[in-house]
Formats: structure tokens, C-alpha cells, sequence
């Protein structure tokens, strides 16, 4: 596909959804067009859904009832907002991705991994990010920015926000797993520091990973000679 999958992932509290626009504001400037979405939703029946998990609706019909909501928005995602934008050319910034159903339900949620790894086969079809930003920090951390943000919103604690410390730390630690286990795409980078130094650490993960984004689309296309008939 013309466009580039890059996906960010973290506990709660990680800076994410900051870090994304951040990313697209640059990548505007460079004339690389970008798209920002996000999981579960990024689509009008994906963000159904999203609303109906994370409102706890889900919670009571068990971990794997739950994986199974997120692989439905998933495909409708993939299907309706992901694949189209990549095959224009549009690269795609996504707050969170399978990596996420792996952490929360795989690892902090105790679904066996093969029924993950079955689950994803299905509902990504081969599809996978190009690149993964892991947005690392402790979990307390995470947790007391979740509801700093939650107070100024007047939000209350969603689904996975409410769950206990130990549920958070094991979500760390899946991600970080998960990292370790595929270097070449995913990148850690320390959360648990000012948004300017995570952006410049980004940045330059992208440069050494996806250089040809971080070139300006306009230039490259002018310099490139015309061809003779």
C-alpha cells in the first residue's frame, strides 16, 4: 500500500492521543498526508461498539466476549477508515491497535494466546503496522494522568481505568514483551518525560525506521526528473 501504518500504544495515561497529533502536524508540514484514528472506534460502527465497552456494558459477559467486540470494530475499521487511506496514500497514525487486545485481554486478561493469535489471523487478514511506538512509563504515573484528565473533562474512570494497580503493571509489562519480541517494528520510547522530548524521540525513531516521511513529499516530487518520451 501507498501509505505508511503507524501505530502508538501504552498504558492509560501515556500521552498518546498528544503524541499522534503532534506527529500529524509534522508530517502536515512535510506535505506527507496523514490520517489520525483510533481503536476501538475510527469508524461509525466501530465507535459503537467502542462506546458499549468502555462504558462497561461488555465487562460482565467476560474477558474473551470482550475480545471478540474489539476484533467486530477492528474489521469494520480496517474495512471502512484504514485500508482506503492507506491505498490513497494517506498514512495512518492509530491510538492503539491488536497490540492492545493483546496486552489487555491476552496478557492482563488472561485469554490464552493461542485463541488471540487465532482471533487476529481473522480479523487482520495480514495486515500489520509498519511501525509501533510504545509509549512506556510506570503505571502509577499513567493512572494519576488518566484522572488529572478526567477531573478537568468531568469524565469518570472507564472500563480499564478503573481496574486495579496490579492490572496496569501487568499491561507495562505485556507491552514491553510484546516490544521485545518484535524489535524491527516497535520502537519504546520514554513517556515519563516533558511532550517536547517525547515528540524529539519519536521523530527521531521515525527517522531511522520510515525515513522517506520525513521528507518533504513536495520536494521530492520536484526534484525527481521527468521522464523523456
Amino acid at each position: 500500500m501507498a501509505g505508511c501504518f503507524i501505530t502508538f500504544e501504552g498504558g492509560e495515561g501515556a500521552g498518546k492521543s498528544t503524541q499522534i497529533e503532534r506527529l500529524k502536524q509534522r508530517l502536515g508540514e512535510l506535505a506527507q498526508p496523514a490520517l489520525v484514528t483510533r481503536e476501538p472506534g475510527g469508524s461509525p460502527h466501530a465507535e459503537e461498539i467502542r462506546a458499549f465497552i468502555l462504558g462497561g456494558h461488555a465487562k460482565h459477559l467476560g474477558t474473551f466476549a470482550e475480545a471478540l467486540l474489539f476484533a467486530a470494530a477492528r474489521i469494520d475499521h480496517l474495512d471502512k477508515t484504514i485500508v482506503p487511506a492507506l491505498k490513497r496514500g494517506t498514512h495512518v497514525l492509530c491510538d492503539r491497535f491488536a497490540d492492545s487486545t493483546w496486552a489487555y485481554q491476552g496478557s492482563a486478561g488472561n485469554i490464552d494466546k493461542a485463541l488471540i493469535d487465532q482471533l487476529e489471523r481473522v480479523t487482520l487478514r495480514g495486515i500489520k503496522p509498519d511501525l509501533t511506538f510504545i509509549l512506556d512509563l510506570p503505571a502509577e504515573t499513567g493512572l494519576a494522568r488518566a484522572r488529572e484528565r478526567q477531573v478537568g473533562r468531568g469524565e469518570s474512570a472507564d472500563r480499564f481505568e478503573g481496574e486495579a494497580a496490579s492490572f496496569h503493571h501487568s499491561l507495562r509489562q505485556a507491552f514491553l514483551a510484546i516490544a521485545r519480541n518484535e524489535p524491527k517494528r516497535c520502537v519504546v520510547i520514554n513517556a515519563d518525560q516533558e511532550p517536547d522530548e517525547v515528540e524529539a524521540a519519536i521523530w527521531a525513531a521515525l527517522r531511522e525506521k520510515l525515513p522517506q516521511l520525513t521528507q518533504n513529499r513536495l520536494s521530492d516530487n520536484a526534484l525527481r526528473p521527468l521522464d523523456v518520451a
